[in-house]
């Protein structure tokens, strides 16, 4: 009984802090829900007895991935305005994949009576139980193609964001490393000499 109040909870707040991502009108703020939607999703995580993987959403998106994508809102300096530009002309197709969202879940939480057996409560682990050593048997095996493509794709949108952050903005002087490397002491200090001059 407890563990479906606090499943419900959490539930509640990770589907708030998913609607102020796309709510709020600060990027930075849309951020920060993102950082409550990984807590509760850790904490949800935890009632699977998933410890692994709960450690690992905080630890890797929360402490590397967000305060990346917090560098990259801060560097692109994108205003509110820009964002929201496109709003009306999106909306129709974000209404459309959220009534698909929604019409997934009604089958999956109310489609109970059909037989379905993926709504089972699943077995509780023995003492002994590894979900890494589960999960890595599994994640190295059975989904090794998939685990790497995923690799090549996050690295795909770090490059996209180092080459969005390096455009050529108004009134910003680059630095030119290879000229700094390469300058001579001739070419920034001239040394005069002057006649020495007796005070009378």
């Amino acid at each position: 009984m407890i563990e479906a109040v606090i499943f419900y909870v959490f539930g509640a707040v990770l589907v708030g802090a998913a609607i102020g991502v796309i709510a709020s009108r600060n990027p930075v703020h849309s951020a920060l829900f993102l950082v409550l939607c990984f807590f509760t999703s850790a904490f949800l995580w935890l009632l699977l007895e998933a410890e692994f993987l709960a450690i690992v959403l905080v630890l890797v998106y929360v402490g590397a991935v967000m305060v990346l994508f917090l560098f990259v809102v801060m560097m692109l300096d994108v205003g509110p305005g820009k964002l929201r530009g496109g709003f009306t002309r999106y909306a129709p197709l974000g209404l459309g994949v959220v009534a698909l969202v929604v019409i997934m879940l009604g089958v999956l939480l109310w489609g109970r009576d059909g037989g379905l057996a993926m709504m089972d409560a699943p077995p509780r682990a023995p003492a002994d139980h590894s979900n890494t050593e589960a999960l890595g048997a599994v994640l190295y095996t059975e989904y090794f193609y998939a685990f790497e493509l995923a690799a090549v794709i996050l690295l795909v949108a770090i490059v996209a964001a180092i080459v969005l952050t390096m455009r050529q903005r108004s009134g910003y002087k680059p630095q030119d490393i290879s000229a700094q490397v390469a300058v001579r002491r001739e070419d920034r200090v001239r040394l005069v000499r002057m006649a020495a001059e007796k005070d009378e």
